[in-house]
């Protein structure tokens, strides 16, 4: 009996160009949609309009006191800047004050004398490539010395009103503990944060996870029961299942903070 005929079965050549399509990585979070909206309604109802505590008088002072406040609290930065900011709200009049001077009104801070070289850096850096102004994009604000990524995305979101997630050790924190959004590194929080949180709070997001760990979900033990999301937390460290009462919360004091 004859050998049936095998169908050749053609192969692409190398040259062909194939190609593939992969799936997009999945969403790195513990909770579903419908989690993700209910936790932030309550963070919105909570705090319907939260702000940064960093007391600022424009988008330079702005970028200053946020490279001041690197390992230095909030509040601290504040009782120092609030006579700085009298005499240089601007980065010609930064620089006519020059770093030795600088230094005197900074020196409460934390690392004050390599952020006194900075901030007159990047004072000359504004004066010298952008007019005495703010840049307005995260490549050029990164470019400033001091300033890293999240120095940029805070101005960014605070001065310009773009939505960006500045992760600080608060909001690297909570997005590990809660599952939310973990990640080894401040990138890759701010990558998954990015994706996992609804499109429509996306604005206010990272004032709330800052502003939750910093007065409930703190770093020694975290205040489940003043939670408003206890209910829905994942976080193997929850001590409480009952969320506290959700009603707005009085306006906050800029200034005032208590770190």
């Amino acid at each position: 009996m004859a050998n049936p005929k095998l169908k050749s079965v053609s192969k692409p050549s190398q040259n062909s160009n194939v190609i593939v399509r992969r799936k997009p990585a999945a969403v790195k979070t513990a909770y579903s949609l419908a989690e993700r909206e209910e936790i932030f309604r309550r963070f919105s109802i909570q705090r319907p309009e939260p702000r940064g505590e960093l007391e600022h008088t424009n988008p330079f002072t702005l970028v200053v006191a946020v490279a001041l406040s690197a390992q230095a609290t909030d509040a601290g930065v504040n009782k120092a800047t609030r006579a700085l900011f009298k005499v240089a709200d601007t980065p010609q009049k930064m620089l006519d004050l020059g770093e030795e001077r600088l230094r005197g009104y900074i020196r409460t801070i934390g690392l004050y004398r390599n952020k006194a070289k900075n901030v007159i850096a990047l004072s000359q850096m504004l004066v010298d490539e952008f007019a005495g102004k703010v840049p307005e994009t995260r490549e050029e604000l990164v470019r400033l010395p001091g300033v890293g990524r999240k120095t940029a995305n805070v101005v960014l979101s605070m001065a310009f009103g773009q939505a960006t997630m500045a992760v600080d050790t608060h909001i690297f924190r909570i997005a590990n503990r809660i599952k939310l959004a973990p990640g080894k590194t401040p990138d890759e929080v701010e990558e998954h944060l990015m994706k996992v949180v609804p499109k429509h709070y996306l604005y206010h997001a990272h004032h709330w996870l800052i502003l939750h760990g910093r007065y409930t979900c703190k770093a020694r033990r975290p205040e489940c029961e003043r939670c408003v999301i206890a209910d829905i937390c994942k976080s193997p460290e929850k001590s409480c299942d009952v969320p506290a009462p959700l009603v707005e919360l009085p306006p906050q004091v800029i200034g005032e903070a208590v770190e």
